[in-house]
């Protein structure tokens, strides 16, 4: 009944950030040749009309003529234009930032192989079965973030979405849970079937019976050696450190922007590999759109 649907070519990821890229640094230029125009017409048109029609001729600055220095502001924006346009996107663009993020995973591949320059020759079968389980963990992050990346304000949830609590409760359970002191604070009881590690630099803080009290990411997650799949839950520092070290994110994307005082980092695609997505529509226990997205490190 129907003609055979023709195949479609696709465009993968990779690509399109590349002509997304380049078409974004066409339009830098374009808006910079434009400026360099009317800033050349602008200067003209001022000399013009101070000279020869003797606009604000009487009217000067220092022994200078104020269109002086409307050229000079003026160049000064041109200049500025141009710098970001060349200088600022070559020196601190996307290859910047993936250059000092390499410098910080490079810095933890030295301390990791120091600490294992440091390990016994001969350790037992308890040791043996930890590092195992160490090397077999996957450190999954779990947030929910705005469009904007938000994901609190004053130490709470910005909005409800129930769909988004039960997927936390059913990921969770059973595993251990990492958060930092203030995340921790925010429940009004411990989570029940999760066990909680809280980082915190105050060696005096006081925690329940069954909470385990660390003061960095790393003890927290040697804290974790028995779990093969420890949950990363906040907050914003947590998350910032954690995302360096991850091995998967479970990120809700709330279809919204909303003010904060915390975010969550941005998911560099170069970095991470998106494997699932699915969306969902506000209704009467979800007010926002929603989308579960699961990305691994590429």
């Amino acid at each position: 009944m129907f003609g055979k649907k023709k195949d479609i070519p696709q465009i993968d990821k990779d690509q399109l950030e590349l002509i997304q890229n380049a078409q974004k640094r066409i339009n830098q230029k374009k808006r910079l040749y434009i400026h360099f125009v009317v800033f050349l017409i602008g200067a003209v048109f001022l000399i013009i009309a101070n000279t020869i029609l003797g606009i604000g001729k009487n009217f000067k600055i220092f022994e200078l003529n104020w269109f002086v220095y409307a050229i000079f502001f003026w160049l000064f924006l041109f200049v500025y234009h141009l710098f970001n346009v060349f200088i600022t996107h070559k020196f601190m663009g996307k290859a910047w930032e993936e250059q000092q993020l390499n410098k910080l995973v490079a810095k933890q591949q030295v301390r990791i192989e120091k600490l294992k320059q440091e390990l016994p020759k001969e350790i037992t079968s308890t040791q043996k079965k930890e590092v195992s389980n160490v090397l077999k963990q996957e450190l999954t992050i779990i947030v929910a973030a705005a469009e904007n990346d938000a994901i609190g304000k004053h130490n709470k949830l910005i909005w409800h979405i129930s769909d988004d609590l039960k997927r936390f409760k059913m990921l969770t359970s059973g595993h251990h849970i990492i958060m930092g002191r203030k995340t921790f604070e925010s429940f009004p009881k411990p989570l029940p079937n999760r066990t909680h590690v809280v980082i915190t630099r105050n060696s005096n803080y006081k925690v329940p019976e069954g909470v385990v009290l660390v003061h960095n990411l790393e003890d927290a997650i040697k804290a974790c050696a028995n779990d093969p799949q420890p949950y990363v839950i906040g907050g914003g520092e947590i998350y910032k450190q954690a995302i360096l070290v991850a091995n998967k994110i479970e990120l809700t994307r709330v279809h919204e922007s909303f003010p904060a005082d915390t975010f969550f980092p941005k998911v560099d695609a170069s970095i991470w590999k998106e494997t699932n997505s699915v969306f969902y529509k506000k209704d009467d226990k979800n007010e926002f759109d929603f989308t579960f997205l699961t990305y691994v490190r590429a």
